[in-house]
């Protein structure tokens, strides 16, 4: 079976065309020895009706702006061009996708794909807009500089889908000879002046010296990429996106957690036993915390896909990337960054866009330094414990300042790390500034889900595991035949309780005791899930603000077996120093193994990161104590 391999920039129209050729017949694989995901799909039926039963598996790759390939995703590019480890043993012809409206510069990947010995199709994308803006395409012009078939085509009807797979059956070849060709910055320069010549020519318009295009592109970029309203409207913009991860995904979270929560105690109580108990409270609940985590992936990258297609997100790039490249990152780095205020989760995910190996590998780093909404609950109640509810306006303060010192902690962190990594090239933000377009919310949407689904399929049974392992750690050893005790008992009695117990030499210097020890474990499921294990271990009764409530109660009144305090200012600073740092969550842990592709990175940041923060908050507690706090 034949195969044909699109390449094309990012932001080119390439995907588009790929769901064009392919509709729905395709799957998401990972590529063989990377983490980056590429499509595989297969003509449509009606496209290989009209080719006489011609159906090639077509392969779509990450974006790429040159063969000197940088970023994990240019890579994946490069070597199922030429290494050959795509899940295709052949590639038999290579479609060049480039963006009308972008000529000059993509030509010059046009050029360098020239020399590689394969055969070429070349589709030329936006036509829609050139055609908006009354500008003409001389395609015979472009067909003979580059000898090989020019084909225009419409992403938002597909005009030009019959033209692209006949030239595609005809232009093929068995056992194609490539090579790749030598290239460096010096000859990508003189193409691209060569190219910009050439794109002149072949789009010409029906005013001299008028493209409505690019100046609509400069009069909106006066006013986004302006030194001080650019940062203003930049900010606007990504609070907007940031709390709408929050807040459109809350609801469709409640709606999860209220459904799988009513399931599982439903289960619980049908199933009789221990196995009820298993299937409810420990598989239905572990797989609830798993889809939990889904509208935000989903809104995460829907709201990064508006930004990307609409063009704005390269803007962001370079508008954010000078500042951000004090402490070793750069302008890539902030969406995934600003996003780990919402959740590690998608925010880590969002990484994989970053060029840089190193820039990468430190966001991923310190992304859980950032303030995720699983914190708030720990939060809300260390300082409704010492400010009593009673000054609303100082807890609003308290926590702002939480949030501001995640920042500082991840800029120290950061800076940290970009002496220790090794890089062996600079890190360099190299990005076209594509004109404004509208984005195809169809082609996101599809998009989105697939990234969702992936995230289900690859992190979910890690998440899923160790959710189920940590369910056994607090239910077992069971009671007694003929002993009844209730949950509150058992986990007090639990393998979980009783290593809390023999490591309470451990929290001791933290100024609190083995329950408070075991909601700190209890929290490597999922950060708010301290909050419940106090509840469970001081077997506090109620729901809701009652439940909360008696819990502050008991803090108040919870001490040691010699009478002192356990919950004091000094003990309490130190919970939300330890939270604040500490990465704690399993769901974070498991995806950081996923992007990374391997255990060690992700085993070292939970060592270190969990190491520091103890370190941390044993010296303020220690000192606090010292003042008598």
């Amino acid at each position: 079976m034949s195969a044909w391999i699109l390449v094309g920039s990012p932001n080119s129209g390439k995907t588009t065309l790929y769901n064009w050729l392919t509709g729905s017949k395709f799957k998401t694989v990972n590529y063989p020895g990377a983490t980056v995901e590429y499509s595989v799909g297969q003509l449509q039926d009606h496209l290989s009706q009209l080719q006489e039963g011609y159906s090639p598996v077509v392969i779509d790759t990450p974006g790429i702006y040159s063969l000197q390939a940088q970023s994990e995703d240019e890579k994946v590019t490069f070597g199922t061009l030429f290494e050959k480890r795509s899940e295709q043993k052949e590639i038999n012809g290579v479609i060049v996708v480039i963006d009308g409206t972008q000529l000059g510069r993509h030509l010059a990947l046009a050029e360098q794909l020239k020399q590689t010995g394969y055969p070429i199709v070349y589709v030329v994308t936006m036509v829609d807009l050139l055609i908006k803006n009354k500008m003409l395409f001389h395609t015979e012009l472009l067909k003979k500089e580059l000898n090989a078939p020019v084909i225009l085509f419409d992403g938002l009807l597909g005009k030009g889908l019959p033209e692209i797979a006949e030239a595609m059956k005809a232009t093929e070849k068995e056992n194609v000879q490539f090579q790749v060709p030598a290239w460096n910055n010096q000859k990508q320069e003189q193409m691209i002046k060569r190219t910009t010549a050439l794109a002149e020519k072949v789009i010409s318009h029906h005013h001299a010296g008028h493209n409505s295009l690019t100046e609509l592109t400069q009069k909106i970029d006066s006013y986004l990429l302006h030194p001080f309203f650019g940062l203003i409207l930049f900010l606007l913009f990504m609070t907007v996106l940031f709390a709408s991860i929050y807040w459109a995904a809350t609801p469709i979270m409640d709606l999860i957690d209220g459904s799988f929560g009513y399931v599982a105690n439903a289960v619980a109580d049908k199933v009789p036993g221990l196995f009820g108990n298993f299937l409810g409270h420990g598989l239905v609940a572990a797989v609830g915390g798993v889809v939990i985590f889904v509208p935000q992936i989903f809104i995460l990258f829907l709201g990064i896909g508006v930004l990307e297609s609409t063009g704005y997100l390269a803007r962001v790039a370079a508008l954010i990337d000078k500042p951000l490249s004090m402490v070793g990152l750069g302008g890539r780095s902030f969406v995934p960054l600003l996003s780990g205020f919402a959740c590690a989760i998608p925010a880590i995910m969002a990484t994989r866009n970053i060029t840089s190996r190193k820039e990468r590998l430190i966001a991923q780093s310190i992304i859980p330094f950032m303030t995720c909404s699983a914190r708030l609950p720990v939060f809300a109640l260390m300082i409704s414990f010492l400010l009593g509810g009673e000054n609303p306006l100082l807890a609003g303060f308290l926590m702002a300042l939480l949030y501001f010192a995640a920042l500082v902690v991840g800029a120290i962190a950061a800076g940290i790390l970009s002496k220790i990594i090794d890089s062996s090239s600079k890190p360099r933000l190299m990005m076209e500034l594509p004109l404004y377009r509208r984005p195809r919310f169809r082609v996101l949407l599809n998009q989105s889900i697939t990234k969702s689904k992936s995230f289900l399929k690859k992190a979910g049974p890690i998440i899923l595991v160790l959710a189920i392992i940590l369910w056994g750690a607090t239910n077992f050893p069971r009671p007694a035949e003929g002993v009844t005790m209730t949950d509150a008992q058992i986990a007090q009695q639990s393998y979980a309780a009783h290593l809390g117990q023999k490591i309470e030499p451990v929290f001791k210097p933290l100024g609190v005791d083995w329950r408070v020890g075991f909601g700190i474990m209890s929290a490597f499921a999922a950060r708010e899930v301290f909050v419940s294990a106090l509840v469970l271990v001081f077997n506090v009764e109620g729901d809701g603000d009652a439940q909360t409530q008696g819990l502050l109660k008991v803090m108040h009144e919870a001490t040691f077996e010699d009478g002192t305090k356990i919950f004091t200012v000094a003990s309490v600073v130190g919970i939300l120093i330890f939270f604040s740092i500490a990465l704690q969550c399993i769901s974070t842990f498991a995806i950081l193994k996923r992007e990374s592709g391997a255990w060690t990175p992700a085993i070292l940041q939970l060592v270190i990161s969990n190491l520091v923060a103890y370190t941390l908050a044993v010296i303020v507690v220690q000192t606090l104590k010292s003042f008598g706090l």
